[in-house]
């Protein structure tokens, strides 16, 4: 007789289980044909152009872009601007150029 209660307990709790809310379900779709080059951040390398994010900061005349010379630091480069000539620059002021 327990047994019996039991089924039907689970019977009235499965019946009066209140419905989900319908949720939406959001996907990102993921190409395929991935590689660790396309994937990849880029990363600085020395003699590399890249464009200054915010060339002011440095000088009101200088070029929005800048030639990295040797990393300092994970965070810094010494770089050449040019019509500024040589500044330490961090990672967050610059980006790639896009190609």
């Amino acid at each position: 007789m327990h047994l019996r209660a039991l089924k039907r307990a689970e019977k009235i709790m499965t019946i009066q289980k209140p419905s989900e809310p319908k949720s939406t379900v959001q996907w990102c779709s993921i190409p395929l044909n991935r590689t660790p080059e396309k994937t990849a951040m880029p990363q600085p390398k020395p003699d590399t152009w890249v464009q200054l994010l915010e060339p002011e900061s440095f000088s009101s005349l200088c070029h929005d872009e800048a030639l990295l010379l040797c990393q300092i630091s994970n965070w810094e480069w010494a770089a050449w601007i040019p019509s500024h000539g040589e500044a330490v620059i961090k990672i967050e002021q610059f980006s790639f150029p896009s190609k």
